[in-house]
């Protein structure tokens, strides 16, 4: 499977925002993120890093 895991930082660790991610979009300071059982997480960020390799992307809060 290529789906990514989401995290979040939080005081300095990673919290996990939600798994098999198939579907992230970033507009005006929010992140809305699509899994492949069709749940939405919406929360205010930007994009900090994203490993394809290592399928996990993280986010920061604004």
């Amino acid at each position: 499977m290529c789906e990514a895991a989401a995290y979040i930082l939080k005081e300095g660790r990673e919290e996990l925002v939600s798994e098999s991610v198939d579907l992230l979009e970033s507009e005006g300071g929010v992140i809305k993120i699509w899994n492949i059982f069709g749940e939405k997480v919406e929360l205010k960020g930007r994009i900090k890093s994203l490993s394809l390799l290592e399928h996990k992307i993280i986010l920061e809060p604004l």
